[in-house]
């Protein structure tokens, strides 16, 4: 179960999560470094062709901190910000602070040394989860997972 956490996309929207994911289905994707933003981009053209063709399904981006002060969240956001010229990338990245081994513990997630894929229901289910860059068979795999999912009635 994903747990109850609160951040602010780069438009400056706040989110509790997972209540406020968007979709039926809601794909997230945790990354915890910026050397991290290569792998994350791997999934990019996954996620938005399955976003676009599957009503119910939205992505999100969630840069996975530790609990800065205010100063250094807002230079963080910022440099984030200018960094994502698209306002549809900026919207769907919320950046979390918060006790990174806690929430990790929490999602059976190891360590933050890669990316880690969740797809969560409404209710923040989690359904399906990878890890690393994007490859065909991860792809598939998700895909599968998705149709699967909507097929049993589970969104």
């Amino acid at each position: 179960m994903f747990p109850a956490v609160s951040g602010a996309n780069l438009s400056g929207r706040r989110f509790n999560l997972p209540a406020d994911l968007e979709g039926e289905m809601n794909l997230v994707v945790i990354a915890y470094l910026q050397e991290h933003q290569y792998a994350v981009d791997t999934w990019l053209p996954k996620l938005n062709a399955l976003e676009a063709a599957q009503p119910g399904f939205r992505y999100y981006e969630l840069p996975t901190l530790g609990q800065y002060n205010w100063f250094a969240r807002q230079y963080i956001d910022g440099v984030m910000r200018g960094g994502i010229a698209d306002a549809g990338a900026r919207a769907r990245t919320i950046t979390l602070y918060l006790d990174v081994a806690q929430f990790n513990r929490t999602l059976a997630l190891p360590n933050a040394a890669t990316i880690y894929l969740l797809l969560l229901d409404r209710a923040g289910t989690v359904h399906w989860q990878q890890e690393g860059a994007y490859d065909e068979a991860k792809g598939r795999a998700l895909q599968q997972a998705l149709h699967e999912l909507i097929a049993a009635g589970t969104p």
